[in-house]
């Protein structure tokens, strides 16, 4: 969706400034956030696209002004809400007040090391060829969708070339919003900088982005 996480190309947001030997965690409760995250995620209550909508969903004002950590546990009190997991008053609260659901899986804390390790893969087999080979033309597509998308704002409508074929991968737009995997063909797709930011673009810069095949049309 054109929402305030896609800001690749927007000005007025000030510069970039890495944090040299920066932290995985800056406070004690980003840590707890991460594990609620997951542990959440493992319940088989919603998948990561549903996730990552939750926090595409927010409001651009709390989105901008919250730090990332901040971010994630805004989105996960959305899902908690709408699937009835928790209310607000609760969350706010700290105190249940109404018996707990029950969910399809626990994660144990003696499971978590074996859990990380085994991710959550998200390619699967193609019974269809790709449309695509490495070297094709293609112009990516101009969709204005209210829905989850991983197709960047500042590629859409751009010439590019492929540069790699991957394979079958689930696709998030569907699997956001509880549609089926409905895996697709995945690409390397790479730009010239100034097919994407003009002519004033350095001509040495070139930016590549994975594209599913949807999002793509031969040019």
């Amino acid at each position: 969706m054109n929402g305030a996480q896609d800001l690749g190309g927007a000005m007025g947001f000030g510069p970039v400034r890495p944090e040299s030997d920066e932290p995985y965690f800056h406070a004690d409760w980003e840590r707890r956030v991460l594990a609620l995250t997951l542990a959440m995620g493992a319940t088989s209550q919603w998948n990561i696209d549903m996730s990552r909508h939750a926090r595409e969903t927010l409001h651009p004002a709390d989105y901008l002004s919250k730090s990332y950590y901040d971010v994630w546990i805004s989105g996960l009190e959305k899902l908690l809400e709408t699937r009835g997991l928790a209310s607000r008053e609760e969350m706010s609260t700290g105190k249940a007040s109404q018996p707990p659901r029950q969910v399809a899986r626990i994660l144990r804390g003696d499971d978590v090391e074996a859990a990380l390790a085994r991710g959550g893969p998200c390619d699967r087999p193609m019974d269809t060829p790709a449309r695509y080979k490495a070297g094709d033309r293609v112009r990516t597509r101009v969709e204005i969708k209210t829905g989850h998308t991983r197709l960047p704002r500042y590629a859409r409508g751009k010439l590019g070339i492929i540069e790699r074929v991957h394979g079958g991968f689930v696709f998030p737009d569907a699997n956001a919003h509880g549609e089926g995997e409905q895996p697709q063909w995945v690409y390397t797709v790479c730009f010239e900088g100034r097919e994407l930011w003009g002519p004033q673009s350095d001509a040495a810069l070139a930016v590549s982005i994975d594209a599913w095949e949807s999002y793509l049309d031969p040019a």
